[in-house]
């Protein structure tokens, strides 16, 4: 049940994030998005009395993962989306796990790259390729760029992943989250007073609900609840949640954006759906196993 409310929250993002850039300029997205998720996280880590690290070289981490899991992708992100529709990046934002998958492998020694693995990456970015098009190739205009920020973006958060791995796993998950986030905010809020100026906060109401819905559900909960998730689930479910969040954020594109995709694009999300399928496993294996087993008796 929590995989798919995560899913359905990562997912609905793209939608909050289409919905606030008809008011707002994508770096203040973003300001807004992850000051707000601190501010809620800090609360969280005081209200359950947790302990808060003092070492200047856990700052300067909490800097690294702030720039790298939440400052560029999110800023990549929500610029991709005024020039793509957000099932489109959604759909782009699916090779974060193959990144994900390869990015380990080169760093840690024990996530080595078996045939499976390499099958399941083969398969993603012939997907991302399918997605993008060899139109982009030929000539990279305003579109072909987007979709690139959105791969981009998934780099962002494949390197991140085995950042924090390597140097904030011996803290408590929710602390890191709200250190990271609030160096996050300590470098996009300045940059995005100069390239954007002081907001207006004269938005409509609609917008503020979007913004609240970044911050509160997509980021500060969002976090929680995957903590939640990886420790009850393990990695490997947490994997698939990639796949749930594309279906979600194209049905809500659709529904009240009235987004249309083109076969190309869904064609390109089956491949990488078939490559974090095959890269997962579990299924290939059931299948074997129950190819293995006797017919039932009748």
């Amino acid at each position: 049940m929590e995989l798919l409310l995560l899913g359905g929250i990562w997912g609905a993002s793209f939608l909050s994030n289409a919905v606030i850039l008809r008011e707002m300029g994508f770096l203040s997205v973003v300001a807004f998005r992850v000051t707000g998720a601190a501010l809620i996280l800090w609360v969280y880590v005081w209200l359950r009395g947790l302990a808060v690290p003092r070492d200047p070289r856990i700052w300067a981490a909490f800097a690294l993962s702030g720039v790298m899991n939440t400052a560029l992708p999110f800023a990549l992100i929500t610029w991709g989306q005024t020039h793509i529709a957000s099932g489109l990046a959604s759909i782009l934002n699916c090779s974060t796990a193959i990144f994900g998958v390869l990015v380990a492998a080169l760093v840690f020694a024990d996530e080595r790259l078996t045939r499976r693995k390499l099958a399941g990456i083969g398969l993603g970015f012939a997907g991302a390729v399918t997605v993008i098009g060899p139109d982009a190739v030929r000539g990279l205009d305003l579109t072909a760029w987007a979709q690139l920020a959105l791969i981009g973006a998934a780099l962002c958060y494949a390197l991140a992943g085995a950042f924090n791995r390597a140097r904030l796993s011996g803290l408590t998950p929710q602390v890191a989250a709200a250190g990271m986030l609030t160096a996050s905010s300590l470098i996009i809020v300045p940059v995005a007073l100069m390239v954007e100026g002081v907001p207006t906060f004269a938005y409509g109401g609609l917008t503020w609900v979007a913004i609240a819905y970044l911050s509160i559900a997509a980021t500060a909960l969002a976090y929680l609840l995957y903590y939640r998730v990886l420790a009850m689930a393990g990695s490997g479910n947490v994997l698939l949640v990639t796949l749930l969040v594309a279906p979600v954020a194209i049905l809500l594109g659709a529904m009240f954006l009235n987004e249309t995709l083109s076969l190309r694009a869904y064609a390109g999300f089956t491949l990488l759906a078939a490559g974090l399928v095959v890269i997962d496993g579990r299924i290939l294996k059931r299948r074997r196993a129950a190819g293995a087993m006797p017919p039932p008796a009748h």
